[in-house]
């Protein structure tokens, strides 16, 4: 009996522990890019330190998180699909979306450049990419990263290529994608902060270069956004305000700034400037 009773209290004290630890605990769900790059255990720790909060996320593409905010799964979004994030908010699953960082979106393949398209506009790139069938992988998963290729392929004026056998739709996330794409020896769509991640795992000499940057329309902007209390009725709307006001303030803002791989800046904070 008392065995019984003591193993009895030794769960019903770890019980209260995790129940303790749950209520200080933030739930995201975040695009993977985020997670790939390292970002988010780069500020785990400085946000358990400045806040006490615990942060826990799940990375998926930006289409799922935003069905987990739906789902009432967590309490906090951080993505980068603004026209997605901004229906999400009208339709009331959100509130408070809150622009925080940006990096951009670039198309990178063979340093030989098949397709010839160096230094050519988004619009030309992908047009000389259609015309002469050059191996194209998208991820295929409606993340981020794929509603934008899809934005852009629009206002190329080209129809969805998704039958042409030059183009490969992997349903995988970014890392995968550009390692499919490295096999085929062709091209794809990245955001800047993963394909650094990708250089540093091949020691700065990836077999895909960056081949088309610096266009207008290739921005990626990330932001949060507080899920709706008044449709999840357990957010944990306190501990998700926390977050904002600590990821806008000024030394965390500088501190994504620092944040580098290869001496490369992986995301250029914004928040200020939301803020004037």
């Amino acid at each position: 009996m008392k065995k019984i009773l003591l193993v009895l209290l030794s769960f019903l004290v770890f019980s209260c522990g995790k129940i303790s630890d749950n209520k200080n605990t933030l739930m995201m769900a975040t695009t993977t890019s985020t997670d790939n790059t390292g970002l988010l255990d780069y500020l785990a720790p400085r946000l358990k330190k400045d806040t006490g909060m615990d942060l826990k996320w799940t990375a998926v593409g930006t289409g799922k998180a935003l069905a987990m905010g739906r789902n009432c799964d967590v309490d906090i979004l951080m993505v980068h699909a603004p026209a997605a994030e901004k229906e999400f908010v009208e339709k009331g699953f959100g509130v408070k979306r809150t622009e925080i960082m940006y990096n951009d979106f670039v198309i990178i393949g063979p340093a030989n450049d098949p397709a010839g398209i160096s230094g050519k506009s988004i619009n030309i790139a992908l047009n000389t990419i259609k015309k002469k069938k050059i191996i194209f992988a998208s991820r295929g998963d409606n993340s981020g990263t794929h509603k934008k290729e899809k934005t852009l392929w629009k206002a190329s004026k080209i129809q969805a290529p998704e039958k042409e056998k030059w183009y490969i739709q992997t349903g995988q996330g970014m890392l995968n994608t550009i390692n499919i794409a490295a096999e085929k020896k062709g091209y794809t769509l990245t955001d800047r902060g993963t394909y650094i991640k990708y250089e540093s795992t091949m020691k700065g000499n990836p077999p895909l270069k960056i081949i088309v940057e610096g266009d207008k329309n290739l921005i990626n902007q990330y932001s949060t956004i507080i899920i709706n209390k008044d449709k999840c009725g357990k957010t944990k709307t306190e501990l998700a305000e926390k977050f904002n006001t600590w990821i806008t303030s000024e030394n965390i803002q500088k501190y994504i700034g620092d944040f580098k791989l290869l001496n490369k800046k992986l995301f250029t904070p914004n928040a200020a400037i939301q803020k004037k």
